[in-house]
């Protein structure tokens, strides 16, 4: 499984399109030959980018869901919403589609920012927005989510 590393500036051509940073495309290189899965992501105004391998992954747990059940239906309507298959071309750009550039509102500066095993792509401005979001006690959000309770990170 790749992780991420990194947060990287871009710029978005009047098409959607985005010339992806050679030291991201050294790390995505096994992703370049497969192809991305885009959607909108759940709780922030921005993209997730996922390789193929780790959307399958993500699609077997979804598919696992009951949809006897309304509220896993409606979950996975909700979703899966807008999900593109895209693929890096020959010229290392990403092609964002129009419903997912509106989406993200997303204008011509753009940061890519690793997420562990996806990428997330956002508008710059709201990217740092979200990063210095003063409402946030980061120290405090680190010990809730990565505390003694919830596994063992040295």
């Amino acid at each position: 499984m790749n992780h991420f590393i990194g947060t990287f500036e871009c710029k978005a051509d009047n098409k959607g399109r985005i010339m992806i940073p050679v030291s991201l495309k050294k790390q995505i290189a096994t992703g370049i030959r497969e192809g991305f899965a885009i959607k909108r992501a759940v709780f922030n105004s921005c993209l997730e980018l996922y390789p193929i391998t780790q959307w399958t992954l993500l699609m077997e747990k979804v598919n696992s869901l009951n949809r006897f059940n309304k509220k896993n239906n409606d979950f996975i309507r909700r979703f899966t919403a807008g999900v593109k298959l895209v693929n890096i071309d020959s010229s290392g750009r990403l092609l964002i589609p129009r419903d997912l550039i509106s989406h993200a509102k997303i204008n011509k500066k753009v940061v890519i920012s690793s997420a562990v095993n996806i990428l997330e792509i956002w508008d710059k401005d709201l990217y740092e927005a979200s990063i210095d979001e003063a409402t946030i006690d980061f120290g405090l959000l680190a010990e809730e989510v990565m505390g003694e309770n919830n596994g063992d990170v040295s």
